[in-house]
């Protein structure tokens, strides 16, 4: 590292004084939340429609869920899985299973049982916090063959009384007789175990890659992990005293796990939830609570533009929006600006680097590529190393493409038991990310595209991306997806999946017309269809995977 070209850091000179100040986090979130406590216990930390829990009770509520799950014979480093929405008690289970000394594992709700079962054995896990819903409906079964022995369920109509139909339409289930109540062990009054003190070296997380390229792996962020990455945000983003954080990204995926919900309770916030991301439900949320920051990724952004109701007004509140989680189109970067007045912000990150390795920081805009027009996802934060290397590991300089490679205090110490896979994604501790990109003599990083998602047409590589930017300055495209699909004489061939606008109405054909306007021929897709939605990650991410798998029409 003494020669890269990249430890010279260029990016440095662009970030601002609060940006280049040292970084002293708390060990972990718990030591953070007593601090607030003590010095704020009345301020209100979750708020859930018309639901409010202040630090105080928040601080004595997971206490009592750490009491009874050591009281069941949890022990410090067993792994408890999370498999709940963005609601209070994603937060009780996740503080309780903290401060009992053990490891979280947060499980997508959407995941079927197949995949539940692959993260409860491959984990290990020996206890399941669950809806009710959930429980009785699957996951009984798929618990039952697997190492979990403490089981709480929950109904996310807890901790509020509104019942917004919109996100919250079920109802109450009977307890189960062979689970626990989440919500009534919190107001049980246990105490939490002593002697279990988290450490920076802990094991905070067992987090689950979403499995967009393979079998989920589970990346282990330490406790150090997180809250660094949750300090650079507090005081990166230098947000109004108490800020008001709207939780948009789900809470067990890394960017709403860090950017939200560690990051806000770090910062002595208030969260405000909403169950599940439902554009109505969020626009009102903003009106109500005036949130001061939100991350989501861009696919949100498209939604909440689209719904009917939306004003400038909505957006009123807000001191810095970020886009993270899926790729961030220029023109919906400007679109989102001209219509409603925030420009979002992009930012860059992974599991395996508990979130944000890259950022724009509030006082910049972010550039936009002249050569390729894509948007740059910003400067390496404090304290990361970000370089660009070629299929041999050598760098290139810059302005060439490359593989994205990371190293600093957020990027985890490997995959849970796969020492092979460890190896192999972090030689000598550093990231090598899978995505390929290149950065200017400035320092900005700009994300090209997904290793395994470039499309051989010809001989002639293209990305994804680049396409895919291009179709979303068509005001009547919603969303948009590229891939590669088989041709007989091309050997792979451009194809792209398209949603419409509301009120759109577009012929496949003049859209391929538009983009072979604009792109070299070898870019441009042959084949367009047109789809309602496209496949989404519960995190947003649209999933191109699926959509190679779907059946071809033969031509």
């Amino acid at each position: 590292m003494t020669d890269s070209r990249y430890a010279a850091q260029p990016w440095l000179a662009l970030l601002d004084e609060a940006r280049l100040g040292p970084i002293e986090p708390a060990d972990s979130l718990v030591h953070a939340l007593r601090a607030v406590v003590a010095d704020s216990p009345d301020r209100t930390a979750l708020a859930y429609f018309d639901g409010r829990i202040t630090y105080r009770e928040l601080d004595e509520l997971s206490d009592s869920v750490a009491g009874h799950l050591a009281g069941r014979g949890l022990e410090r480093g067993d792994r408890v899985a999370i498999l709940l929405q963005n609601s209070p008690l994603f937060v009780l289970a996740l503080l309780g299973a903290w401060k009992a000394g053990a490891t979280v594992v947060p499980v997508n709700p959407m995941y079927k049982s197949g995949e539940v079962g692959h993260v409860l054995r491959d984990g290990e896990v020996a206890a399941l916090i669950c809806s009710d819903r959930a429980w009785e409906s699957y996951l009984r079964e798929t618990a039952a063959e697997s190492p979990v022995r403490i089981v709480l369920t929950g109904c996310e109509l807890d901790f509020q009384t509104r019942g917004d139909a919109r996100v919250l339409s079920f109802e109450r289930l009977p307890q189960a007789a062979d689970a626990a109540d989440l919500a009534t062990v919190a107001r049980a009054g246990y105490k939490a175990p002593e002697e279990r003190e988290l450490t920076p070296s802990d094991i905070a997380l067992i987090s689950y890659t979403s499995g967009t390229s393979g079998t989920p792996k589970g990346a282990t962020n330490t406790h150090g992990n997180i809250m660094h990455n949750a300090e650079q945000q507090r005081v990166g983003l230098a947000l109004p005293e108490a800020p008001v954080y709207f939780a948009m990204a789900p809470l067990f995926h890394i960017t709403g796990m860090v950017c939200q919900l560690v990051g806000c309770l770090n910062d002595g916030g208030t969260l405000v939830l909403a169950y599940r991301f439902e554009a109505g439900v969020v626009l009102d949320a903003f009106a109500e609570h005036q949130p001061h920051y939100t991350v989501g990724p861009s696919t949100a952004f498209m939604a909440l533009a689209a719904h009917p109701a939306v004003t400038r007004e909505h957006f009123s509140s807000f001191e810095m929006i970020y886009s993270g989680g899926a790729p961030l189109p220029p023109a919906l970067v400007e679109k989102f600006r001209a219509d409603f007045g925030p420009y979002i912000r992009n930012g860059y990150g992974l599991t395996e680097c508990s979130a944000p390795c890259a950022s724009v920081p509030p006082n910049l805009e972010a550039p936009v590529d002249p050569a390729s027009g894509t948007l740059a996802v910003g400067l390496p934060v404090r304290d990361a190393i970000v370089r660009i290397v070629d299929d041999q590991g050598a760098e290139v300089p810059f302005g060439e493409q490359g593989e994205i490679v990371v190293r600093g205090p957020q990027v985890v110490p490997g995959y849970w038991r796969r020492p092979d896979a460890t190896a192999e994604t972090f030689p000598d501790g550093e990231l090598r990310t899978g995505d390929i990109g290149f950065m200017d003599e400035q320092g900005w990083l700009y994300v090209v595209d997904r290793k395994k998602d470039m499309i051989n047409a010809s001989g002639f590589k293209v990305w994804p991306r680049e396409v895919e930017d291009v179709l979303y300055t068509h005001p009547a495209v919603r969303e948009a997806a590229v891939v590669g699909v088989p041709d007989g004489y091309r050997g792979e061939t451009v194809k792209a999946y398209i949603s419409l606008r509301p009120g759109a109405d577009m012929d496949p054909g003049e859209l391929a017309m538009y983009c072979k306007e604009r792109l070299a021929a070898y870019k441009y897709p042959r084949q367009v269809e047109i789809l309602p939605d496209l496949p989404k990650t519960a995190s947003g991410k649209i999933l191109r995977r699926e959509l190679r798998s779907r059946p071809q029409d033969s031509e």
